[in-house]
């Protein structure tokens, strides 16, 4: 939990998800209420961010653990230049991905280690964990048809890898109910907008 006045709620999932949808539909609802909303997304919402999306997403071959270290790095930034500030002033943080992308993707994706990775993502984050994660689901597929022909150099991966990595989502998400809601990424946006909204409502968190 973030021990701070905000709200802290990352989005996570597979490529194709459908999580930028769910983040919008999230901060329009919290904008209506008397709560600060910074929305943001990982790498990319820091100008040190974009220039490391640049090199990971669209640059060329990034071995994998230098590819570990580069978003462990944008994480650590984005944290201390954006997100924590944003949670002590009591605002609403809502990040399209988080620590549990670098996990999954790298950690069980990538082969480097799960717990090797995360532990290098919590020293990252000064071990700041949303008090909400969403994993939207849904199967590499579906992912991959969602896509269509642009990908970058992770969306290019196999499907094999992209069902390692939605696995491991999944396995976070089972030893870690009281902080995640998994959501059928293949249901109408609307529906899990709903069922976002009454988990936020049991947390008594949302003032509407």
């Amino acid at each position: 939990m973030t021990a701070t006045p905000g709200l802290f709620i990352a989005f996570e999932g597979g490529d194709g998800a459908g999580k930028s949808t769910q983040v919008r539909m999230l901060a329009e609802v919290i904008e209506q209420t008397s709560r600060q909303v910074l929305v943001t997304r990982q790498p990319g919402g820091t100008e040190l961010g974009v220039t490391i999306r640049d090199v990971v997403l669209h640059g060329d071959h990034v071995s994998p653990r230098a590819e570990a270290l580069l978003f462990a790095a944008d994480k650590a930034h984005h944290v201390e230049q954006l997100i924590r500030p944003a949670l002590v002033r009591g605002e609403v943080v809502i990040t399209d991905r988080y620590t549990d992308s670098s996990v999954a993707y790298q950690g069980a994706g990538r082969d480097l280690g799960a717990q090797e990775v995360h532990d290098l993502q919590m020293w990252a984050v000064g071990h700041l964990v949303p008090d909400l994660t969403v994993l939207v689901d849904i199967s590499a597929h579906e992912g991959r048809r969602r896509r269509g022909d642009t990908h970058d150099r992770l969306e290019s991966e196999a499907d094999t890898y992209h069902e390692s990595v939605r696995a491991h989502f999944l396995a976070m998400a089972q030893a870690h109910p009281e902080r995640y809601l998994v959501v059928d990424g293949t249901s109408a946006p609307d529906q899990i907008h709903a069922v976002i909204l009454d988990r936020l409502d049991q947390m008594g968190v949302l003032d509407r």
